[in-house]
């Protein structure tokens, strides 16, 4: 089938007037995607950065409700000190011109993670955004920057044993709808459907609790050539599944 053909086939396929209400991207592949082009790693990520602003923007205009991306793990710290800066340095970048551009585009963001361990300019950027966002309704962009889906599930066990020892809950009526307030999603519904680019078929530690009945849709595009119609293709899938919840 030929590129344009393959495009109007994804377009048609997906329905953008029954969108899930959560959609969340592993955003894999940057480095390979340098690599194939001889390209340093860094100069991927810059692509990806790219992709991923196409991408929100896109979802923003045909009325996703929540969009949750992993940007910079846990795990990532093992990195290089230049991929990490390079990093660090494109999500300072996205979040200056994020900043100036938020009463136009309306676009509400948070963030997942221990944002403590980010240096205090980009903690500062983060919490601007976060304030900007209050005065907006429609699209919710998630970053998980500093996330890990253990550490989320730790750090919320620590503070419901502290709320219990201090009289503010009880240690013998815990519910998952309770449990879920003390995450860094509290208040997100789960996501409905998780994107991985890549070729890759794991979570790597991403939304472990919230992933519990999420569909799950992988493919070997690398994120810097995901595209609309790579997104139409995922909203495809999904909607071709029945999803029963455990049910008959």
């Amino acid at each position: 089938m030929g590129l344009f053909n393959r495009k109007k086939s994804a377009q048609m396929q997906a329905d953008l007037t029954k969108l899930p209400r959560h959609i969340a991207i592993i955003m894999d592949g940057n480095g390979r995607w340098a690599k194939k082009r001889g390209m340093p790693r860094t100069a991927g990520h810059a692509a990806g950065a790219e992709t991923f602003r196409n991408i929100a923007t896109y979802c923003k205009e045909i009325g996703l409700e929540y969009l949750t991306v992993y940007a910079f793990s846990t795990e990532n710290w093992k990195r290089s000190a230049e991929e990490v800066g390079a990093l660090m340095g494109l999500l300072k970048k996205y979040l200056l011109e994020a900043i100036e551009q938020m009463e136009r585009d309306r676009v509400k963001m948070e963030f997942f993670g221990d944002l403590t361990a980010l240096d205090p300019e980009l903690q500062e950027l983060c919490q601007r955004t976060r304030e900007i966002s209050k005065r907006y309704e429609g699209c919710q962009v998630n970053i998980c920057l500093n996330y890990g889906g253990r550490d989320e599930i730790i750090r919320a066990a620590m503070a419901y044993a502290r709320d219990c020892k201090e009289g503010r809950a009880s240690a013998d009526s815990l519910t998952a709808e309770q449990f879920g307030e003390y995450l860094f999603s509290k208040g997100v519904p789960d996501p409905d459907l998780i994107i991985r680019p890549s070729g890759e078929l794991r979570l790597s530690n991403f939304l472990p609790w919230q992933a519990a009945y999420s569909e799950f849709y992988f493919t070997d595009v690398l994120w810097p050539d995901f595209d609309q119609e790579e997104l139409h293709r995922a909203i495809a899938a999904y909607q071709g599944r029945s999803r029963r919840f455990g049910g008959a």
